[in-house]
C-alpha cells in the first residue's frame, strides 16, 4: 500500500466511481473512472480486497457502519477518502447496496462514487478527524473501531437523528431525491 502523498485527484462533475465485490469485498469489477482516479489497472484490482483503496485518515468506524448496513440488505450513503496506487487520494460520496440473486440471497455489493458537494466536505473532515483522534486512543482494532462508532453514532445522532441523515442533510443533490 502506498503512502499517501498529499495530491489530490478530483472527479469530473458527471463521474461516476463503479464497482461490484463478492461478498467476502473482493473486487469483482471496476468501472474505467475507478481505475483512472485509482490509478490502477484492471489486473491490478479484479480479485483484490476492495480496501486496497483506504486511506489511512478514513475511521474505521465508517467501515463499520457500512458493513453493518449492508449485510443487513439496506443501502448506505457515506463520504469516503480513498488512496490511489500512486498515493493520491480522491473524496468520494459512496453509495452501497447489497446485490442479489433472483431468490432474493445477497452475492455481492455494488458501489457509485461521485463528486461530494464542497460544502459537505468542509462538514465531514472534522467529524472524521474526531472519530480518528478517538480511535487512536485505543491500542487494539475492535475497541478502536467501537469507540470510534460510538463516537460517530453520537456525533450524527445529536446533529441529525443518524448517519444516513447527516450524508442526507449535506448533499444538495441527494436532499430533493427523497
Amino acid at each position: 500500500m502506498p503512502s499517501p502523498s498529499g495530491v489530490e485527484r478530483m472527479l469530473g462533475a458527471d463521474e461516476l466511481i463503479v464497482s461490484k465485490t463478492d461478498l467476502q469485498g473482493r473486487i469483482t469489477y471496476a468501472n474505467e473512472s475507478f481505475l483512472r482516479i485509482g490509478a490502477f489497472t484492471e489486473d491490478q484490482v479484479i480479485g483484490k480486497p476492495h480496501n486496497l483503496i483506504r486511506h489511512p485518515d478514513m475511521p474505521r468506524a465508517v467501515f463499520k457502519l457500512l458493513w453493518d448496513t449492508v449485510q443487513a440488505k439496506q443501502e448506505l450513503f457515506a463520504y469516503v477518502v480513498n488512496l490511489a496506487a500512486d498515493g493520491a487520494h480522491y473524496w468520494v460520496l459512496a453509495h452501497v447496496t447489497p446485490s442479489f440473486d433472483a431468490s432474493g440471497a445477497v452475492v455481492g455489493y455494488h458501489s457509485n462514487r461521485r463528486s461530494p458537494h464542497p460544502a459537505a466536505l468542509a462538514a465531514i473532515k472534522p467529524v472524521y478527524q474526531r472519530v480518528l483522534a478517538e480511535e487512536a486512543k485505543h491500542s487494539g482494532a475492535r475497541a478502536a473501531t467501537a469507540a470510534g462508532a460510538a463516537l460517530l453514532s453520537q456525533l450524527a445522532t445529536a446533529s441529525h437523528g443518524s448517519y444516513d441523515e447527516f450524508v442526507w442533510s449535506l448533499e444538495p443533490q441527494l436532499a430533493g431525491a427523497r
